[in-house]
């Protein structure tokens, strides 16, 4: 996973946090295309599909999905129809099929990492894990928002989280 952070100043000199960049184009593209080889689907159906691959841990927007539909019909990957009421479906053609075929270790993985944020939205909704989790965001949001920080007491809350995510790591 890439993490963007264009180190710009945001409102008020504040750096500005981007999310994780899960899925790049070509991922989005592959996505597409798997998705097109089992059925002909609406742009729609393509965004629902992914979303329940991934459990709902990802959704991609329609301006993901949309833009790489059109190019990969412009790339000859993929072809729609017009169905009434002027929605579209896009279905898989030959070349489509040859590049997805030859694509097939990347489709593999971009699929790993959808069941992988499916697993992780599980383990994540464990009663006892959103306990302790919102325990550990309050407990952190509370001191900081206190505004007293010394450098010693930094040092030891940034000790705290290191050792936590080390024990959490070696679980």
């Amino acid at each position: 996973m890439r993490i963007h952070n264009d180190g710009h100043g945001g409102p008020e000199g504040k750096a500005r946090h981007r999310r994780e960049k899960l899925f790049d184009a070509q991922d989005i593209r592959l996505l597409i295309l798997h998705c097109l080889a089992g059925n002909s689907a609406h742009g729609y159906e393509l965004i629902k599909t992914i979303e329940a691959m991934a459990k709902g841990e990802y959704v991609p927007s329609p301006g993901i999905i949309y833009p790489n539909l059109t190019l990969l019909e412009e790339m000859g990957a993929i072809c729609a129809t017009a169905e009434s009421g002027g929605k579209k479906v896009w279905s898989l053609t030959q070349e489509g099929s040859t590049f997805l075929g030859q694509q097939q270790q990347e489709v593999e993985q971009v699929i790993q990492r959808l069941a992988s944020l499916g697993v992780l939205g599980d383990n994540r909704r464990i009663p006892e894990m959103q306990r302790a989790i919102h325990n550990f965001k309050m407990a952190l949001n509370t001191r900081l928002g206190k505004g007293d920080l010394s450098q010693e007491t930094v040092y030891q809350i940034i000790d705290t989280l290191d050792r936590a995510a080390k024990d959490i790591e070696r679980s």
